[in-house]
């Protein structure tokens, strides 16, 4: 891409043109975008594509490249994209998010881009319309339970020596190597056990939630490193309701949770959200670039 461009087009959503969004900056959600900047609309063939003008030095490909690893920054445009998309939806029947950083050379490649996807995005918002995406994320809360099972022991330390062995031991310490070795495949059976149980109560919980779901996603665990939650994430799931089957949903998320601790599980619910997951009938949470050739 040019580096001479000073700014680029970021499209935030698509959805339907009913006249409702006006034609001047700022007075299409009421929310401000990645950059600060006012959002406005593009129109093409009774569609719709919300766009805000950011700063090509951070957006166009070599920008990007120089970012993608700055979590501070992606934090930073994946909530102005939100932000942009929740005001939206606020206001509109169906809202079609587009994939993270998507942006244009201007709007002749924004309407290039309706056009070209016209019968796919009227499927989608006739698909969509009246429902809503919800976040279900199950964690372990029990220790034994926070980590999967190793494929096979560690290796036993070395047998103590004649000094060792005077030292005061724990009740029930391993007195020989073959007695290590037994209460080391006797700890590991627990382990599998106790992660049999705790797979087999995330598989019913999302069992139950997906009678009440239209469609479901499941993605990767989340590292809890990065999350910040306490236990493994052994569900990340995103499910599609109608609207009026919600309070059905979020009542049903409120009764497995407070069942969950049984098993040594929690359970967070996030939502509603614009169909996210579901636009394309597949994920579309990963960050994208698009130039606007297509």
């Amino acid at each position: 891409m040019n580096r001479d461009r000073t700014e680029l087009l970021y499209a935030y959503a698509v959805l339907r043109d009913t006249g409702a969004a006006g034609d001047g900056p700022g007075t299409v959600t009421g929310a401000t975008g990645v950059a600060g900047e006012p959002v406005r609309a593009v129109r093409e063939g009774g569609l719709v594509v919300l766009v805000g003008s950011v700063p090509a030095a951070e957006f166009d490909e070599e920008g990007l490249r120089e970012r993608l690893e700055d979590l501070a920054w992606l934090e930073h445009v994946a909530r102005g994209h939100q932000r942009v998309v929740d005001a939206a939806s606020a206001g509109a029947p169906c809202v079609l998010p587009l994939r993270l950083a998507t942006v244009y050379r201007d709007e002749a490649g924004v309407r290039r881009m309706l056009t070209a996807r016209h019968t796919a995005f009227g499927a989608a918002l006739d698909r969509l319309e009246g429902r809503a995406e919800w976040g279900v994320k199950i964690h372990t809360v029990a220790e034994g339970a926070a980590e999967a099972p190793a494929a096979t022991p560690p290796p036993p330390p070395p047998l103590p020596g004649p000094r060792s062995r005077a030292r005061p031991r724990a009740p029930r310490a391993a007195t020989s190597g073959r007695d290590y070795l037994r209460q080391r495949a006797a700890e590991r059976q627990a382990r599998e056990e106790e992660w049999r149980h705790v797979d087999e109560a995330a598989r019913g919980i999302h069992a139950a939630l997906a009678t009440l779901a239209e469609e479901t996603r499941l993605y990767p665990p989340q590292n809890p490193r990065f999350t910040g939650h306490p236990g493994r994430n052994v569900l990340n799931a995103a499910y599609l309701v109608p609207r009026e089957r919600g309070p059905a949903f979020t009542a049903a998320v409120a009764g497995l949770a407070g069942r969950a601790p049984q098993d040594g599980l929690r359970v967070e619910l996030t939502g509603p959200w614009a169909p996210y997951s579901f636009v394309a009938g597949e994920p579309s949470r990963e960050p994208a670039h698009d130039t606007g050739t297509a």
